[in-house]
């Protein structure tokens, strides 16, 4: 039986490209495909490229207020069908409705950002720096530009970029998960809805050979990426060595620490809330929680009871959880419980066990919690990317310290605390970019940047926020002087006055 193809999308229309290879997209909850997904070919990507650049002199020309016209149309467009997106997300990525639609709204808040363009791309201007002499800056958009995206946010990590890139006059080319494509493609039919002009907004699926196709590419000037730290590593490598700009954000194991004198209830809310969320498949989840002596039996007690609540089923329904992307990753994270045990850890709660609201064949997992893992198990040291909980036993505010500086990973971070001090203390001391003061997953508004530290980031730019309009745009600084018609004579030597 044939099933429906999802194309690339060029130049304002579908684009079948010259591959013919394909891959399977699955429904998680139902564990079946449903369609396929084309996978460029380097020719394609050149192709996409080439309607990119030609449609780079016209909008980057563009007056800025007939560009924010634009954008505030795709926003008033997206407010008004989020909820068609959400349900292709569920139905590709797996995620529950409600999940999706906060997907959709956090991407929202970088749309809005964007709408600020007049104010975030102005210049600055000091006249009569030296007798007669002005100097301003000014901002340039780069041209193309490349955004790589992950599975587990098809629409909100685009998003992070692609408003920003265009708002300040860049044409772009989305490369997304090949396992949940059509999100994109939806987005790129509303941009033509908005009234933005074929060519600046572009979507080219496909895996290795198109992102290879991307970073290589002359033409294209910065990439943007986001997924794990070993792909992060290479799309930095290679792409600064093609001379591009990049941003590219990697892995993540995300520590959430918890004082005695914090309140366990909250605490415990914040731990399942922050570790079972998109099933754990998202690089803001809490994966560790740090338990200070002596709350960590009270703590996993109230952990695993708030647990008991979660129902896990098709995300169409009315369930709090939903399967995993495939049943390659379902069963490489349920891996680790047997590890877990293996390695001395007790296994509170086995998500292998759970009762499912949802077809037989669905790519399920029930959430996890593993407690007393030692640091020294891959399930401390790994990014696992699912509903698997550790609890970490620590004897004091400072061994938790240097147990979260001391990881590989810099990401995210919290601290559940009554203590002000403790608080204060741990914000400055923390070697994390993102730092939750009990907030469970500080991922911040759109006028503030995301981005880790250590092997959780690669390049110096952050997502969204001013560094994201820095990143995408190149700064000129021109000194100016019109002489006054009774100037004459020579002066070899630097201006003095």
């Amino acid at each position: 039986m044939s099933q429906d193809i999802v194309n690339h999308f060029v130049a304002g229309e579908e684009f079948e490209g010259k591959s013919t290879r394909t891959a399977p997209v699955f429904d998680p909850a139902k564990g079946v495909s449903t369609k396929q997904v084309r996978l460029a070919s380097t020719d394609d990507v050149e192709h996409a490229v080439q309607k990119a650049e030609a449609a780079f002199a016209s909008w980057s020309s563009m007056s800025m207020t007939k560009r924010n016209q634009v954008l505030f149309r795709f926003r008033e467009l997206l407010e008004a069908k989020k909820g068609e997106l959400a349900e292709i997300i569920t139905s590709e990525h797996g995620k529950v409705l409600s999940d999706a639609l906060g997907e959709i709204t956090r991407g929202q808040e970088v749309v809005e950002f964007a709408c600020g363009l007049p104010h975030l791309l102005k210049g600055q201007f000091s006249l009569n720096a030296s007798t007669g002499v002005d100097v301003y800056s000014l901002t340039q958009p780069l041209g193309v530009v490349g955004i790589i995206s992950p599975f587990n946010f098809p629409a909100m990590v685009p998003m992070w970029f692609f408003p920003v890139a265009i708002a300040a006059g860049n044409t772009v080319i989305l490369k997304p998960s090949e396992k949940d494509p059509s999100a994109a493609n939806w987005m790129a039919a509303l941009w033509k809805e908005a009234g933005l002009p074929d060519g600046v907004f572009n979507v080219v699926h496909g895996d290795k050979e198109a992102v290879d196709a991307l970073l290589e590419h002359p033409v294209v000037q910065s990439i943007s990426f986001v997924g794990s730290t070993p792909i992060a590593r290479y799309v930095y490598e290679t792409g600064a060595r093609a001379g591009k700009r990049i941003q590219a954000l990697g892995g993540a194991k995300n520590h959430m620490l918890v004082l005695p004198d914090a309140d366990v209830d909250v605490a415990a809310d914040a731990a399942v809330n922050a570790g079972f969320g998109s099933a754990g498949e998202r690089c803001m989840a809490i994966s560790v929680v740090v338990a200070v002596d002596p709350v960590g039996d009270t703590l996993v007690e109230s952990i695993a009871k708030k647990m008991s609540a979660i129902q896990v089923g098709d995300g169409r329904r009315s369930c709090d959880m939903g399967p995993l992307v495939t049943e390659a990753h379902r069963d490489k994270v349920a891996s680790y419980i047997d590890v877990a045990r293996e390695d001395g850890a007790t296994v509170v709660v086995d998500g292998r066990e759970v009762a499912v609201d949802g077809d037989d064949q669905g790519f399920w997992l029930g959430p996890t919690l593993v407690d007393n893992v030692p640091t020294s198990s891959r399930v401390y040291g790994e990014e696992i990317f699912g509903p698997v909980l550790s609890v970490v036993r620590v004897s004091s505010y400072d061994e938790g310290v240097d147990l979260i500086n001391s990881g590989a990973f810099g990401n995210g971070t919290a601290i559940f605390t009554n203590d002000g001090g403790a608080a204060r203390k741990f914000v400055t001391q923390i070697e994390v970019g993102m730092i939750g003061v009990n907030v469970p997953i500080p991922v911040p508004m759109a006028y503030y940047s995301f981005g880790g530290w250590k092997h959780s980031m690669f390049g110096d730019s952050r997502a969204h926020g001013e560094e994201g309009f820095r990143f995408f745009t190149r700064q000129k600084v021109v000194t100016s002087r019109w002489p006054e018609p009774s100037h004459g004579g020579l002066n070899l030597g630097f201006p003095q006055n």
